[in-house]
């Protein structure tokens, strides 16, 4: 199976590829449409700034970001890719995502330390592809400014508390979403990786 990776400029993509390709992928790191228009799923993966992050996608990836949004290849978003996924984002500004997701992406609240980062346990709320075989209370790796508030609760696989209650998992479809780094959350991290390719698989 070939996973494409999407370059966004914006940070080390190593980890990610390696969790990958420890799970059994084939990693692309794509820096085009048409290096990631051979791949089996895509990986949106999660650093920087929102305004960023989506410009370098309309601008990089449309057309494959066009096609997972249309449910024609699998996707994966990791923290700011999760977020990317959603309506829009309140971080520096308005800005609008991909809206494959309804919601907002707000900061956390000023009652807690910012950034959250650490380790935070979850929550399984329903049964979903990514949380085969994670219990409650499993710990993940975070690290990130803001969350996402989505306008379908359906879409909510397993929350986390950090000053608010959150999405730590999101699926809707073929659209995965993670507010955690898997690839840097052990061995927990790496079933939710395996559990994703299991799933572009079916």
């Amino acid at each position: 199976m070939k996973v494409a990776v999407l370059d966004l400029g914006m940070g080390n993509l190593l980890s990610i590829r390696r969790g990958l390709e420890r799970a059994g992928a084939e990693v692309v790191v794509a820096q085009s449409n048409g290096e990631a228009a051979c791949a089996d799923a895509l990986v949106l993966p999660g650093v920087g700034a929102f305004r960023d992050g989506i410009r370098a996608l309309r601008e990089r990836f449309g057309e494959a970001t066009d096609a997972a949004c249309q449910g024609k290849i699998p996707i994966l978003g990791i923290c700011l890719g999760m977020q990317l996924l959603f309506t829009r984002s309140y971080e520096g500004g308005e800005h609008h995502g991909l809206g494959v997701i309804r919601g907002d992406v707000v900061k956390l609240p000023p009652t807690v330390k910012v950034p959250h980062m650490g380790w935070n346990s979850i929550k399984v709320l329903r049964e979903g592809e990514l949380t085969r075989g994670i219990g409650d209370g499993e710990y993940f790796y975070f690290v990130h400014s803001y969350y996402c508030l989505p306008a379908e609760g359906s879409v909510t696989i397993a929350a986390t508390e950090y000053g608010s209650t959150f999405p730590a998992v999101v699926e809707k479809g073929a659209v995965f979403g993670t507010q955690f780094h898997p690839e840097k959350s052990g061995s927990a991290g790496g079933a939710v990786i395996r559990n994703f390719l299991e799933a572009v698989k079916r």
